[in-house]
């Protein structure tokens, strides 16, 4: 019994994805405010700010939802994150992972 509840369990992550899947045309729309920082196609002219477009998008979720909730903390990020819902964190990162 107790392998069988462990596979049901495993099965279940494994076929989980890890996170809602964004859509880049809707993330290319809300990614206007992110152009000042870090460039209009994800390229930073400035090396302070990192640049976007090619990071997995598993990755730039995370960093994103970090900002937001506030355990991640930097001056500039936190509020250009706060009112981002989960939906426009995985649009933006659809969009700059495929650029």
């Amino acid at each position: 019994m107790k392998k069988l509840m462990t596979a049901a369990a495993a099965l279940a992550l494994l076929s989980a994805p890890a996170f809602a899947a964004g859509d880049a045309e809707a993330g290319k729309a809300k990614s206007a405010v992110c152009a000042a920082c870090h460039g209009a196609e994800g390229i930073s002219a400035m090396d302070i700010y990192p640049n976007l477009a090619g990071q997995k998008a598993a990755y730039l979720v995370t960093q994103m939802t970090h900002f937001r909730d506030g355990e991640r903390s930097n001056p500039i990020m936190a509020p250009m994150a706060k009112p981002l819902s989960d939906q426009d964190i995985e649009d933006l990162a659809a969009y700059y992972s495929g650029l």
